[in-house]
Parts: C-alpha cells; structure tokens; sequence
C-alpha cells in the first residue's frame, strides 16, 4: 500500500518528540515518577473567565456555525487587541479567526504558496512551519543560525540566500526552540527587505505575551503587506480549544475567505465565544501574573543548567523553552534524551525535532512545570551526566 501514498505526505517529518512522550506515557504507566519538560504546553489551566464564557454559550444550545472568516464580536475585539497593545490600527476584515495557529499557517500558505516554490526559515525552528510548507508541495531553504544573529534571519541573509524560486520568509518571534526575539529594527529590515524583492512575510507571533525584560513587536508596524499568525493557545492558556487568527494583506481577504469556508466551514464555535473573555481585564490581569512567574522559572533553569555546563549563548527573552548546547555530554542529543528519561524519568526534546544546523548538539528544556518539579529534575540531570 506505501506506493499509494501521497508523495506530499511522505515528504512530512515525524515529532521526533513523541517518541519521547510515548515512552514517558509508558513508564508513568508502570509506576514511574516522570517529570515533563518536552512539550511546549502551559501547565495552567485556562483562566476561569474564558472557561465560563464557553459554558455559557454552550448552555443556550445555540452552537451553530460562525461565519467563516469568525465570529464577529472576536474579530473586532482582536483588533481592539492590536490597538492597545501595539498601537496598531487593523482592519477587522483582514482578521480569520482560525483552528489554532495551525489553522492560521494552513490559509496564509494556501492563499499565497505556489508548488515549487520556497521559504526561508531559520535553522533550527519549529517543525510544523516547514511541514506546511511541503503539505502545499511548496520547498524549504532553512538558514542556519546561531548566536551571531540572535539565532533570527536578518535582512542581510535574506537577500544572501533569496533565489528566484523563493516566495518569501517566515520569522518567529519569541522563537520556537531558542526562545529567542527579533529586534524591532532587525524585523523591521527582514519586513522591508522581502516586499522590496517581491516576496511575501510571513511573522509568526505566537509567543506574544510571553516576553520577559523587554516587548515582542509585531510585523504589522512596519507594513500591512505581511501575514501575520498568532494564537490563543500559548499566552492566553487555550491549547485545547484550538483557537487562533491570521491577519493578511487586504489582496488576501477574499481568497482567504474562500478557503476558510471550504477547508474549516468555521472554528469551533463555543471555543470562540471562550476567546471573548481573553482580553477581560480580569484575564489579563490573571496572564501577567502568570507571565512573571515564567519569567521565574526561566532564571531558575537557566542559571541552573549553565551551572552544570550547559552552553546556552542568549538568555532566551521569551516563550517558554531554553535551548542549551549540550555537546560538553554528548555528540548524539537524541540519544542523550531517550538515556535520560529511561534512567532518571525526565522528559526533554532533542534537537533533531528543530532542524540539522548543531541538532545533535541540541536539547530543549521546557519550562512549563513548577519550579519544585524542576528542582527535582535539575538534581537528576546532575546525578545522570556525573554518572555519564
């Protein structure tokens, strides 16, 4: 049966992560005390107002389809959003709401990426962004970087690695594994840089919200010709209810539209009328305090794997994930993460899930669990390299 299937479909690669996680799932299963720092999902629970708005709507009965591009009252509130935050003035009709950000990546590329054609994207990032990438036959030209460059695309390796097959570039900012942002005059460049050669710029915004030190700037204040995803899932705690927005260059709006209503119909309907209360006062109130007590933990594991040699170049600024060097302990990171987790039950991600460039050299760290469940996992890290 392999021959049958789709070639779009084998060009996918696997969560290497999972292999992890269903191991991890085996062990607890026999009684062991696993600790999990592989994935990248807040441990909060999602903030009591958005809940109660869901079972509010779902009370009346009424869950019926939305329009396809959003339930309406959302779409203006998410660009009331962009207004207060940013100081950013967006058109309502330039937001999808969408399933997740993943729905968000699905119609930016399905309304603007031609078989054939390439993106730019850092190496390493994050594993999806390149999958969707081949779902539309489209190809990847990942760019290494490091330290150097914040491990972030700067309008100089743009136009290095620009060739006529490529489409345009994709940044994330906070970064998914380094955690890593953009500078506001680094973003502004890369933005410039791809609508001065004619391609399209694709900001991946995610991580907003989740910034420590210092603000997340958004690829909207520098152009509108930029398409711009984000979610509900990390900042505001609502992985499960898969719910996220696209903003696209006005050109897109129509086309966008039309693919939204054959390939979604329309997001989950009590989810969005969930996402209502997101930007409550009572909520944002709630995510700061929870935001600061990333920021808590993040100091915490770092000065505690730099303690035990772990070569991490930047303090990551945002996100959650730290992404530490590792090759002082070994030259094979997936092996190093199946070792740790069957001897002292600690659940990470090699580097391999992220790209090529120094993966094998390469753990993240996920610090979405308490600072005690962590300090127990610092102290079996040291016991399992000493060991080593």
């Amino acid at each position: 049966m392999g021959e049958k299937l789709a070639i779009r479909a084998q060009a996918l690669s696997p969560f290497y992560v999972m292999d992890v996680l269903r191991r991890a799932k085996q062990l607890e299963a026999m009684g062991r005390d696993i600790i999990h720092m592989e994935i990248g999902e807040p441990d909060f629970p999602t903030p009591k107002p958005i809940i109660d708005a869901g079972i509010k709507l779902l009370q009346t009965g009424e869950v019926k389809y939305t329009p396809a591009a959003g339930l309406p009252e959302l779409r203006t509130k998410i660009a009331a959003f962009y207004l207060q935050r940013y100081g950013i003035n967006v058109a309502t009709g330039r937001i999808f709401v969408t399933p997740g950000a993943s729905g968000a990546f699905l119609l930016a590329l399905g309304a603007s990426l031609n078989p054939g054609e390439a993106l730019l994207m850092a190496d390493p990032c994050y594993p999806c962004n390149r999958n969707f990438v081949y779902l539309f036959d489209g190809k990847i030209h990942a760019v290494a970087v490091d330290a150097s460059t914040h491990y972030q695309l700067t309008a100089d390796l743009i136009r290095q690695h620009w060739t006529p097959k490529t489409k345009g570039v994709l940044i994330a900012s906070p970064s998914n594994p380094t955690g890593t942002l953009i500078s506001p005059d680094d973003l502004k460049s890369a933005v410039q840089t791809a609508n001065a050669l004619g391609g399209c710029f694709y900001s991946d915004e995610i991580y907003h919200g989740l910034v420590y030190g210092q603000e997340a700037t958004s690829a909207l204040a520098f152009s509108d010709d930029v398409f711009v995803i984000n979610s509900f899932s990390k900042y505001f705690g609502m992985t499960g209810w898969r719910v996220g927005w696209l903003i696209v260059p006005e050109a897109f709006v129509d086309t966008t539209e039309k693919l939204a209503q054959n390939i979604f119909i329309a997001t989950s309907t009590h989810s969005q009328y969930a996402a209502l209360a997101a930007f409550d006062d009572e909520t944002l109130t709630e995510l700061e305090r929870r935001r600061t007590e990333f920021s808590t933990r993040r100091d915490f594991l770092y000065n505690h794997l730099t303690r035990l040699g772990f070569d991490i170049p930047i303090k990551p600024e945002g996100a959650f994930y730290i992404y530490a060097n590792c090759a002082r302990f070994t030259d094979d990171s997936f092996k190093f993460a199946l070792d740790f987790l069957e001897a002292e039950g600690v659940a990470i991600t090699p580097g391999k899930d992220f790209g090529h460039h120094e993966a094998h050299h390469t753990l993240r760290f996920a610090y979405t669990t308490s600072i005690d469940r962590m300090a127990i996992a610092m102290q079996r890290l040291e016991r399992f390299i000493n060991k080593g």
